[in-house]
Formats: structure tokens, sequence, C-alpha cells
């Protein structure tokens, strides 16, 4: 068994689309990124990358190279299950929230899901998915920015 821990944040700003787990959500903002800027697809990628001992996100799918820019970011989950093929492993269980005070996130937890599942070729039942708010706290808790946080395991 191997376990990976992923995170990320974006700045929100005008003008973005905002994409989560693949979920195209209508809001006035979204990340400020190189890629579509996808936090949660952002932090599995980076679980399953740790799990294999692969690196991180930013090693493999750098900000400074062109081939990335408004990739989507179902691209780094798929190149990093790679990764876990290539380690004769596969995703036991994964465990995500996202934390944003807006928008709300509880209507497009099932469909993030079911594109999780499907990503990392699993059942619906061995993902978990979460959303979280920072209670007015910081850059999240005022809408500035969103994050999220995974853990995988790889069995």
């Amino acid at each position: 068994m191997k376990v990976g821990i992923g995170y990320d944040i974006h700045r929100l700003v005008p003008n973005r689309k905002l994409v989560l787990g693949g979920v195209a959500i209508a809001f006035e903002k979204g990340p400020d990124s190189h890629s579509d800027g996808d936090v949660l697809l952002h932090a599995v990628t980076d679980a399953l990358l740790g799990a294999c001992g692969a690196g991180d996100i930013g090693q493999h799918f750098p900000n400074t190279d062109a081939r990335w820019k408004n990739v989507e970011s179902r691209v780094f989950v798929q190149r990093a299950m790679d990764f876990v093929r290539e380690a004769q492993c596969k995703v036991g269980n994964l465990d995500a929230t996202i934390f944003a005070d807006a928008p709300k996130l509880a209507p497009h937890l099932s469909a993030m899901k079911r594109n999780l599942a499907e990503f990392l070729q699993v059942d619906e039942s061995q993902v978990n998915l979460k959303a979280g708010t920072n209670e007015g706290c910081d850059a999240i808790g005022h809408g500035d920015a969103i994050a999220a946080q995974v853990i995988v395991l790889l069995v």
C-alpha cells in the first residue's frame, strides 16, 4: 500500500471559467492559473504522483511550459495514472475536500465524484468528496481563493 497527499490553491479572478473535478460551475470568478486551474484535479494529480514517489505536478507540468497553457486538468490526472500503472498499483480509495466559501458546491459534488471515479478507473464507492468553507477567514473565506486537499491510497 502507498499513500499520497495533494494540495492546491488558486486565487480567484474575474473573467475566468471555474472548473472543479472536471465540472464547469457557473460563477463570476475563476482561478488565476496557467492551465484550467482545476484545484481538485491538481490536488488529485499531486496525491497520485506522491504515492508513486514520482515528484509533483510542477515537475511534470510546469507553468512555464506553453504545452500546458489552458490544458484541461484531467490530462494531468491521466498522466499521473500512468505512474500508478507503472508502479503496478491501482487506486484503493480517495478522500478529498474542496475549500470555498463561494460558490456553493453541494449541487455539483455528485458530478465531480462521477468524473473522479472515471478518471481513476474505480467505482464511485471508492471516492469520497466533501466541500468545506473557511468560515469567512483568509482569502478562501473572503471568496478570493479556492483550494483542495486530497489523500489517496494505492494498492
